[in-house]
């Protein structure tokens, strides 16, 4: 089928307040596109709207809860009346939990199950009937990295992505007779939003994305990209494809290195107190677009010495899984 000009298409994005979620509503508004922007917050998503009228585009916000399966039906709902059909629907909403697994309250852990994979399923489940009956529509979910690669110290999250690789994967399977029913995933590496400050913190120590980070805008422009033409799945970043890699060759080790890694990071972190972050209610707080983590400039002799060790580290992991 012909691509539809994004600026007949009506997006549903969640988690539009901050982040990757932010970053995308803002990129399809200057597309010109027909846009629902859904997120906890009324205030900042009016907001948002205002933002994205300006930028060329068509919005109205919807303060939804993606842990709320009736909330998000109305949400699917409301957009199709608003667009006059539902062409992409983007499951970006998303919180994290850090700490040891038993320090963390089994409340936080199911929360951000709740958001981060029935959200998701939620989504799908409001915006899959109207793709139906249209025999046409793309559902975008925005995983991680951590749906290949297990990450300590981040249990309900790591079981939140992996779950939602496996969703994506049997609504593929369930869908094959819609041949324009796309469901897409993007997989990328640490994303410099402000996501740690959102996430509940139980380690005690401040919490920072382990360089090289991804721009947020790279995130949003292959979101965008989506649906247009839209893939299963997506990986972005190169710390992404080394992760996969490595968990490819050996999970044992890539367990071992990044146990290793973390307890040395949570070693030499500044303390800062426990919290909760926006697990149960918004902080109200860091709605940009970026977590200031891309601002410092790395020298070529830096990065080309970076690209040698990631390359020593890749070549030895191979050597290794072919002596198994």
């Amino acid at each position: 089928m012909p691509a539809t000009p994004l600026s007949r298409k009506t997006v549903v994005i969640t988690g539009a307040t901050s982040g990757i979620g932010r970053a995308t509503a803002l990129e399809f508004a200057r597309q010109g596109a027909k846009l629902v922007l859904a997120a906890r917050q009324k205030d900042v998503l009016d907001e948002m709207v205002d933002l994205c009228d300006r930028l060329g585009g068509k919005a109205i916000a919807v303060q939804t809860d993606v842990t709320d399966g009736a909330a998000m039906a109305t949400l699917a709902k409301d957009a199709c009346i608003f667009g006059g059909s539902l062409d992409v629907w983007v499951n970006i909403a998303g919180i994290g939990a850090l700490g040891e697994f038993t320090t963390i309250p089994i409340e936080v852990h199911t929360q951000v199950v709740n958001t981060n994979l029935i959200g998701y399923m939620n989504g799908a489940h409001a915006a899959l009937p109207y793709f139906i009956k249209q025999k046409r529509g793309i559902l975008i979910n925005l995983n991680s990295v951590g749906g290949f690669v297990a990450f300590p110290y981040s249990a309900s999250y790591t079981a939140s992505k992996f779950g939602l690789r496996g969703y994506s994967e049997a609504l593929r399977a369930e869908l094959q007779d819609f041949p324009h029913i796309h469901i897409c995933d993007v997989f990328p590496g640490f994303v410099d939003t402000p996501g740690p400050s959102h996430a509940a913190n139980y380690t005690g120590k401040l919490l920072k994305p382990a360089p090289p980070v991804v721009p947020t805008y790279k995130v949003a422009d292959t979101v965008v990209c989506l649906a247009q033409e839209p893939k299963d799945s997506v990986t972005l970043g190169s710390a992404a494809y080394m992760a996969r890699f490595a968990q490819w060759v050996s999970p044992k080790l890539t367990r071992w290195g990044s146990a290793k890694f973390m307890k040395f990071y949570l070693k030499r972190a500044e303390p800062v107190p426990v919290t909760n972050g926006s697990i149960f209610e918004p902080t109200r707080q860091h709605n940009q677009i970026s977590g200031g983590y891309t601002s410092k400039k790395v020298s070529s002799k830096k990065a080309a010495r970076l690209a040698g060790v990631v390359g020593v580290i890749a070549g030895a992991l191979y050597v290794i899984k072919k002596l198994r």
